[in-house]
This record gives structure tokens, sequence and C-alpha cells, in this order.
């Protein structure tokens, strides 16, 4: 049997590698915004997409062709170093465990733009060990590039195993700062009969029963989510792991009702961001993710009713008790981190 002082959980794993983070920080993450760092006239759009965004991410693996995987990761490294990021985090996804690339991405990255660097997001993880090897890695690479704060970890759930391991995957490190629903790779790796990246399918529905009267009568369907299940375990093991849970892709960019219902979806569930392809995306995101206004209105007047949060009031009818309050606060906490840097929120917030 194997013996672990749980104190060394927060204890830095390389030699001159700075401390472990006790708590992940909240900072508005609404957007995953994607760009391809080896094309130019996306690179040059950089500033001003962090002007908009909550977290800019240089992606380094499946949208990469493989002959341009070095000039993708030169490209980030450069736009790392040459931009001012503001209050935008700067995250970068780089290539899976298993290719070839893998190792001088986090070599190359961490050594030269460490310090710029908020997120690395690791795709298709599996299982725990996988968490283990990055953390080990970035733990050295940290101390060599002598580094003041560690640089934190995202999974993306996009495989059966990593879904069957992933409360493991949550809490497989105090770097895990979130997971990421990846649908397209998880739906391959399901054998599901799906080619759409995201989102529903027409075919995934229920049917009412037969009428009786009128047995030959158009028997109405409604569509299902396919995701449903995989986002509310993931919800549930980033919750429990004090980490957050984002929804992936939405692949069908003009699509945009769409996207807006999978993102609702998502945020009504617990997740607190998605990951957007376009600018049009960006803004859908930015409406879905933050709490609407009368919403967060209600959930104040509700606070402030309960006054220490015991006992149990009447409001326009609504009976509010200690359970309540606490869904309140949620709303209430998430509205006011928001509103720190957006002003037109803090002002429709009442802050």
């Amino acid at each position: 049997m194997s013996i672990t002082n749980p104190r060394d959980f927060f204890r830095p794993l390389a030699v001159g590698a700075p401390e472990p983070v006790r708590q992940i920080p909240f900072r508005p993450s609404r957007m995953i915004h994607f760009f391809d760092p080896s094309n130019p006239k996306m690179a040059a759009k950089v500033p001003e997409l962090a002007a908009g965004c909550d977290v800019l991410l240089g992606n380094l693996e499946d949208a990469i062709a493989s002959d341009k995987k070095t000039v993708a990761r030169a490209g980030f490294i450069r736009i790392a170093r040459d931009t001012d990021f503001g209050d935008c985090q700067l995250w970068t996804r780089v290539n899976s465990l298993d290719s070839p690339w893998v190792l001088d991405d986090l070599i190359e990255i961490v050594t030269a733009v460490g310090h710029k660097v908020d997120v690395i997001m690791v795709p298709k993880v599996e299982g725990p060990a996988d968490i283990h090897y990055v953390d080990r890695l970035l733990a050295q690479l940290e101390a060599r590039a002598r580094l003041t704060r560690p640089i934190l970890v995202h999974a993306i759930l996009e495989t059966a195993l990593g879904v069957a391991n992933v409360e493991a995957i949550a809490t497989a490190s105090p770097r895990m700062q979130g997971i990421s629903l990846g649908p397209a790779d998880l739906a391959a790796s399901r054998r599901m009969k799906t080619t759409r990246v995201g989102g529903g399918h027409p075919a995934y529905v229920v049917r009412s029963d037969p009428d009786p009267r009128a047995p030959d009568a158009p028997r109405p369907t409604a569509q299902q989510d396919l995701w449903h299940y995989t986002m509310a375990r993931m919800v549930d093991a980033c919750a429990a792991a004090g980490i957050l849970p984002y929804y992936g892709p939405f692949g069908d960019i003009k699509d945009t009702i769409a996207c807006e219902d999978q993102f609702r979806n998502a945020f009504l569930l617990g997740c607190v961001g998605a990951w957007s392809l376009h600018p049009v995306q960006v803004g859908i995101a930015r409406q879905v993710f933050s709490p609407p206004a009368e919403e967060v209105l209600w959930a104040r007047r509700v606070i402030d009713a309960m006054g220490d949060g015991t006992g149990a009031v009447m409001l326009d009818g609504k009976m509010q008790d200690d359970a309540t309050v606490k869904q309140c606060r949620v709303m209430v906490d998430l509205a006011r981190s928001l509103s720190e840097r957006d002003p037109a929120l803090r002002e429709s917030y009442g802050f």
C-alpha cells in the first residue's frame, strides 16, 4: 500500500518551483476565445481581442496542421512576449500527451513566456496520471525559468475513459483550474453517430404516446440534449474539487440561436464559461454567462430580507429560506466579480 503525507499535496514538485495554490482564483472566464498563432492576420487582432475577452487561448493542437506546429508555437511565444493583455487571461492549448510536439510545447513556452501564461489546457486527458506527468514537468520548468507563481492546468474531457475518471482528474493536482467538455472527440471515442461539433441532434428525441382516440395522428417529439449527462457529471466533479467547469466548442458558427441555447444550458447547470471559435460567439458567451440583471436584483432582495440567512420569510408570495439564500449568493457573487471589470454590468446590477 502506498503511504502519502496529505500535506505533500501542496509541496512544490521541484526544487525552486513556486508553491502550489491553495485555492483556485475565480477570474471572469465567460469565453475562452481560440486563436491560431500561426495565422498572421489573426495574430494581428490579438490586442483588439484582448480588450473584449476574458480569456484568449493560443491553440497549438487539432486545428493546427502538422507542418504548422512549430510556427504556431513560435507565434504564440512572440505574441505572449509582445502583447499587453491587461485584465484578459492568456492560455494555450498544447498538443496531446501522445503527440511528438507536446514536450517542446511545454519546454519552450514555459521557459520563454511562462510568466505571461495563466493556464495550460491539456487535451484528451484520460486519468490522473496524465495530470501528474504535466504537474511534475511544469514544476521543473518553472524552477528553471524562476517563475514566482505556478501555471495552472485545464483538462479537456473528450474520451470515454476521461469521463469515467473525471472525479480523479479533477482532484489530481492543486494546479487543476478547471475542465472543459470536448464533444467532438468524445463523440468519436464513444462511437456516437453524430458528425456535429457540440449542440443537439434532430434524431435524438423522445416521442409522446399515441392517442388512443386517434392512433394515426401525428405524435409530437422533443429534441433532447446529447451532452446533459456528461456535462452534469463534469460540473459535479469540478464543484466537489473546487475547480471550474466549462462547455467546449459549438461548431455551427452561423447558428447563433442554437449556440446561445447550448451555452445557456451549460450556464444553468453550473458552467462558468464556454469556448468561442469566432468573434460572434464572444458576444453570445458574454451575455449568457453574465447573470440577468433582474435575477441579480431579485437575489439581492432575498439576501437583504433574510438578514443572517437563517429562518424563513415570504417575499412576493414566495418562501425564502437558508437554501434559497445560498442560491442567491451564488448569483450575486458572480455578478459582483463580473462587474469589477465591466462598468455597464456594474450599473445594471446596482453595485
